[in-house]
């Protein structure tokens, strides 16, 4: 059903129309997907003043992976009791002190804890996962798919603007002063989470029928064949994505490239992924959503084996960065709506599921982040989410 002016304007004189709650939660996903997608930038400048190596910086970011997916389950869990609102909060305090805190690290250990422990739980609770459970609560069905992949590509955006700002802030002012901005950008989450504010659920307005627990949504989702599938398919995604986000910037500094031309690579992954995902989510109405995920995981495997099979010039680089960035996360849509078809009516259950599904990818994004970057092949493995739901 298409999407008219009349259906984005308020209902009955609130100031939460459909439009500013869409708009809020793009500027939401813009800014907290940003600055991560950043970082494999400050490895080489925070390596050389602190004299850390690239596993010291692979370990943090493995950690911050890891605890980004496993706190998403909690981040849902904590939303559907007490709303949306004070999770985002949260997180987006979280992600400000994780980056102040990577700002002033001195030691491994203050790394740690800056980039990976509080940054990864700060994601798990205002990265774009929360967002697009809100949006699925609070705007009317005709307009979910819209914004669903307009939040996706938010996030995309949001690296498009950020890898290019990041490399540009770290050569003329040094990686002190770009992850002091960073932090100051992510308060502006707090206000704009304002939009985003679901009420709170208890047993009293949930359906008997619609009642299950953590525990028994588990047990039953991976009783499905077709479940499981999703979740080998993510597992193989993250690791993919957290090699290709971490280590190719340094990984193409070691062949001559320059940062700049990294920036502008990770930019392109961010900027393809625009198209790809808003592409995906027109395409998933039109054909089976397990051919489409298929063709995303086989086409990305192909071209990480082109890239690694060809000298490195700064056009294969940024043709990589194109081709990856319209597989990158053309996946959530598809995804989320397998979840969504397995649990159609149990909007608590369909958050919980899908945060599972992104912790599983969670470990596989850590293992990718703390793979050393000289190994070229890691990258390749091919998407197996081959077989889903009929």
């Amino acid at each position: 059903m298409a999407v008219t002016a009349d259906d984005l304007r308020p209902a009955s004189g609130t100031w939460r129309t459909p439009l500013v709650i869409i708009i809020c939660g793009c500027a939401i996903a813009l800014l907290s997907f940003g600055p991560r997608s950043s970082f494999g930038f400050f490895i080489q400048p925070m390596g050389r003043e602190l004299s850390w190596g690239r596993d010291v910086f692979g370990l943090a970011l493995a950690l911050q992976n890891l605890l980004w997916g496993l706190g998403q389950p909690i981040a849902g869990a904590i939303a559907d009791r007490f709303g949306s609102l004070r999770v985002i909060l949260v997180g987006a305090l979280l992600y400000a002190g994780g980056l102040l805190t990577m700002r002033y690290a001195a030691t491994p250990l203050s790394l740690d804890l800056g980039a990976g422990v509080l940054i990864g739980f700060g994601l798990s609770g205002c990265s774009f996962n929360l967002v697009l459970s809100a949006f699925s609560k609070l705007l009317p069905p005709q307009q979910r798919g819209i914004a669903l992949g307009a939040g996706t590509a938010a996030g995309s955006f949001g690296q498009f603007l950020f890898a290019p700002f990041g490399v540009a802030m770290i050569d003329n002012f040094g990686w002190q002063a770009a992850l002091t901005v960073f932090a100051a950008l992510m308060l502006l989450i707090v206000p704009l989470s304002l939009a985003l504010a679901t009420p709170a659920q208890t047993s009293a307005n949930v359906p008997a029928a619609d009642q299950q627990s953590f525990k028994t949504a588990l047990a039953e989702a991976f009783g499905h064949r077709s479940y499981v599938l999703l979740v080998l398919g993510f597992f193989t995604c993250g690791f993919q994505l957290a090699f290709i986000t971490v280590h190719l910037p340094a990984y193409l500094s070691d062949r001559g490239v320059s940062a700049q031309t990294g920036g502008w690579v990770i930019a392109a992954i961010g900027l393809f992924n625009i198209v790809g995902s808003l592409s995906v989510g027109w395409l998933q109405n039109v054909f089976p959503k397990r051919y489409i995920l298929s063709a995303i995981y086989f086409t990305r495997a192909l071209s990480i084996i082109a890239f690694i099979s060809f000298p490195i010039t700064t056009f294969s680089s940024i043709a990589f960065g194109a081709i990856s960035g319209l597989t990158w996360l053309s996946t959530v849509p598809p995804t989320s709506a397998l979840v969504a078809l397995a649990r159609r009516n149990r909007v608590r259950e369909i958050r919980l599921l899908h945060a599972d599904l992104v912790a599983v990818g969670a470990v596989r994004r850590a293992l990718g982040a703390d793979q050393p970057a000289d190994r070229r092949t890691a990258g390749a493995a091919p998407g197996c989410a081959t077989r889903l739901m009929r």
